[in-house]
């Protein structure tokens, strides 16, 4: 008999689906669940019931270990030694999202851990090494969210999970296989997610896949934005500012910047790509010692407000034109001036931009170094060192 599809946002009572699959899982069941990159069949390893039955899907061995999903990042913990700095940032910078990772394992760490799972160590880990994903769905999130256990995923079938979805086609491909189905139509990426392996101070792709080296060095860095409306004074202003601040802060060139894992921009909301920065702009802030002659403006974009890990607006207008265009990035986004909005100088004399720039550092300083903690903290989520 094929799997019971649940066509999961126009069932009129989501939680109820979530809590349906969430105990089908706990009672030895395998569900498929999408994520942002193809469907997985789920089943709970602590069932032995659901670990033959996937073993079975995945045509392998009971005994080889599973990728673990997990609902958050933080939930790592569970199954991991603490981590070096990196490698708390790989996590905090790359989950949720289409990466799965390879982490080494200490044995006695593996050894506690299936032993609190009552888990054969087989089952988590592999040469002392275990895999573990944080998936960008919210089906997924809200379904692992439910089951208090390690909960283990793999791909569903063979059956396209973009334009050639079908949730019937995969029912009947997998018959008893499965027990149900939660359709979402055509996942996000429709292709497999990147595997890495962590390494002491790096990663290596073990698995090309959504993400290549490029897009994961260019997430791995922190990113700082500064929004103004036409991107030639306030905002250009403002990076070439932070860039000064951050470089004097590190003791590095700016040109090293990147190499650090610092990325500095701006945009404008209503900008117009490569105008240069006003006259009065470049002269008020090359009396400090800071050039601004290179700049060229940029359009505010979708992809730029996700890159960035904060993002500073010179006006509550400005921000809200970010959020305009992803709400959800709502928390990473504040005036640079906490007490009001920064008046747009354009038209002034060099004098209006010379008081200007002398207002903006101190604001920079406080916020960059507001940032580099925040960040800080942030990679410390996991297992923080004493």
């Amino acid at each position: 008999m094929a799997a019971a599809i649940v066509s999961i946002f126009s069932s009129g009572d989501y939680e109820a689906q979530i809590a349906r699959g969430a105990e089908a899982l706990k009672s030895g069941g395998v569900v498929i669940l999408p994520t942002e990159t193809v469907y997985g069949a789920a089943a709970l390893l602590s069932q032995p019931k659901s670990r033959q039955r996937l073993a079975e899907l995945r045509g392998q061995k009971e005994s080889q270990p599973f990728t673990v999903h997990l609902a958050r990042p933080h939930d790592a913990e569970r199954y991991l030694a603490p981590l070096n700095e990196y490698a708390r940032r790989l996590v905090s910078k790359l989950w949720p999202g289409p990466v799965g990772m390879i982490f080494e394992v200490p044995a006695e760490t593996r050894r506690k851990v299936a032993s609190q799972l009552k888990l054969a160590e087989e089952n988590l880990y592999e040469a002392g090494q275990i895999t573990l994903r944080c998936p960008d769905n919210i089906i997924a999130t809200d379904m692992l969210a439910e089951v208090d256990g390690p909960v283990a995923l793999t791909v569903a079938g063979s059956t396209p999970s973009g334009g050639g979805w079908s949730a019937a086609a995969l029912a009947n491909e997998l018959g008893e296989k499965a027990d149900l189905i939660f359709d979402a139509g055509p996942t996000k990426y429709s292709k497999p997610s990147t595997l890495i392996k962590v390494e002491s101070e790096g990663y290596k792709i073990v698995r090309a896949g959504v993400y290549d080296e490029r897009i994961i060095d260019r997430l791995l860095r922190t990113t700082i934005l500064f929004v103004c409306s036409g991107n030639t004074c306030r905002s250009p202003m403002s990076e070439a500012i932070a860039r000064n601040v951050l470089a004097q802060k590190l003791g590095v060139n700016e040109a090293e910047l990147e190499r650090k894992g610092i990325n500095v921009m701006s945009a404008g909301s209503f900008a117009m790509p490569g105008a240069r920065a006003t006259p009065q702009a470049v002269e008020a802030l090359r009396e400090l010692g800071v050039d601004l002659s290179q700049h060229r403006s940029r359009p505010l974009t979708v992809e730029l407000i996700h890159q960035a890990d904060a993002i500073f607006t010179m006006s509550r207008a400005h921000a809200q034109a970010v959020m305009a265009l992803v709400p959800a990035a709502a928390q990473k986004v504040a005036t640079l001036d906490p007490d009001g909005d920064i008046e747009d100088p354009i038209g002034s004399d060099i004098g209006v931009y010379k008081t200007l720039a002398g207002e903006l550092r101190p604001l920079i300083e406080k916020r960059v170094a507001e940032v580099t903690r925040d960040v800080a903290r942030s990679d410390k989520t996991l297992n923080p060192k004493p």
